[in-house]
């Protein structure tokens, strides 16, 4: 789904950008554009992206574990 319709950004961007190893939200709109035209985005794409880094940080322990 689009999360940001000024730039086309997605949720699987937002997640793609998480399992890259984005941990702040500055990092995700420096690579996404995402939040930089109108900002409405903001809210839903933090919400995606806090989401996002704690399933790759459990994904991580995961495999750090096996």
């Amino acid at each position: 789904m689009y999360v940001c319709i000024c730039k086309g950004v997605t949720d699987r961007d937002i997640v793609a950008a998480a399992e890259q190893g984005a941990t702040r939200m500055s990092q995700l709109k420096e690579c996404t554009g995402l939040g930089s035209q109108c900002g409405k985005c903001a809210r839903d794409a933090k919400a995606i992206f806090n989401e996002a880094k704690q399933q790759a940080r459990e994904m991580s322990h995961l495999f750090s574990a096996a």
